[in-house]
């Protein structure tokens, strides 16, 4: 697993991510700056390039490992790593070079190297734990380290929930955690494989220790892009549903504007027939309304009709029935959208607090 010192260029390089990267990945997707296919090619490059650049400069500082170091692979034997330290050592030794400063320390360095990878013991501890596990004499014990790759996982998928909060990051929380399933997984095989996984014609003198430090090393970055990502590309169909709706109801609100003013000029114009007693005269039913249709006497007689004004008054109540309709819907999408609530939000805060002090304690 990983080291505290590994542990803590991972958080740091999290906040790094968080409030230096993210804003401006943030300003880089800006809806309107560029086009939206450039936009999310921008984002991608920079942030490739600059979790590429970041862990170039960590991979530096930490210095090749000793297979590296040596010039062996992880599958040579004794007898070829004997030969790379003496010719290693006959090199850097600090008699032959009086005039390097740093002669005696790479040279101890090469010793160092040479006892951890000679000691077959010590070999296997270095390849899963790095140089601090040979310097603790630390050993693989099942229960520590899922012990420890639950309190890892634990915290950082709680701080993976907290920034993605919220409907806008549903799409983001569903590409960090996934990205965690698949680390969690790589990180068990490699740690608890007896053999070497990673393929030693494409990395040589890779160790699973490292394997595992890069992993953790880039998922800030992998986090952060899920996060901007994710809210560029992230379609609020409730709130489109809910401008139909309202576009939807007053549309309908227009419609019976005019189904108003056309019944208004129907009672007018039967209003003039029958005082002028001349012309056809269109039936309104009584109150001001229409029955729909006009029946004759009983028995006999023409057969029921529609009237003008009734087919009016039956479409104006259809479209007032559709815009209550229109109208409840629009009030329970209003109210599904206020129902959000912090609680989730300060109790994976308060269980944070709670675990890393348990943890820490």
């Amino acid at each position: 697993m990983s080291s505290s010192g590994d542990d803590t260029s991972a958080i740091t390089g999290f906040f790094f991510y968080v409030f230096i990267v993210h804003p401006a990945t943030f300003w880089i997707l800006k809806p309107g700056r560029f086009e939206r296919k450039k936009s999310i090619m921008y984002a991608i490059g920079f942030l490739a390039t600059l979790a590429a650049i970041k862990t170039g400069l960590e991979m530096h500082e930490k210095g090749p490992n000793h297979y590296a170091l040596l010039g062996v692979t992880r599958s040579s034997n004794p007898l070829e790593i004997k030969r790379a330290y003496k010719k290693l050592s006959l090199q850097l030794h600090p008699d032959k070079n009086p005039n390097n400063p740093n002669a005696s320390e790479e040279f101890d360095q090469v010793k160092k190297a040479y006892d951890t990878i000679m000691d077959l013991e010590f070999r296997e501890v270095y390849n899963k734990f790095g140089m601090e596990g040979v310097n603790s004499n630390k050993r693989f014990s099942e229960s520590q380290f899922f012990m420890e790759l639950g309190v890892f996982y634990i915290t950082w998928g709680m701080m993976a929930y907290m920034l993605t909060l919220g409907k806008k990051s549903g799409e983001a929380r569903q590409w960090t955690f996934t990205g965690m399933i698949v680390m969690l997984v790589l990180e068990i095989t490699l740690m608890t494989s007896t053999d070497n996984v990673i393929p030693e014609w494409l990395f040589p003198t890779a160790t699973e220790a490292e394997a595992v430090w890069l992993l953790h090393s880039l998922f800030p970055a992998f986090m952060n892009g899920c996060r901007s990502l994710g809210a560029y590309l992230y379609v609020d169909l409730d709130a489109q549903a809910r401008q139909l709706l309202l576009a939807l109801q007053e549309q309908n609100k227009d419609i019976l504007l005019v189904l108003r003013d056309v019944q208004i000029g129907v009672q007018s114009i039967n209003m003039n027939s029958a005082n002028g007693n001349s012309g056809p005269r269109i039936p309104i039913a009584p109150g001001g309304g229409t029955g729909g249709i006009t029946v004759g006497s009983v028995g006999k007689g023409p057969l029921p009709r529609a009237t003008p004004t009734g087919k009016i008054r039956e479409l104006q109540d259809r479209l007032q029935a559709s815009n209550t309709n229109v109208t409840q819907a629009v009030q329970q999408l209003k109210s599904d959208g206020q129902k959000s609530s912090n609680m989730g939000f300060y109790a994976m805060i308060l269980g944070y607090v709670a675990f890393s002090y348990i943890f820490n304690k």
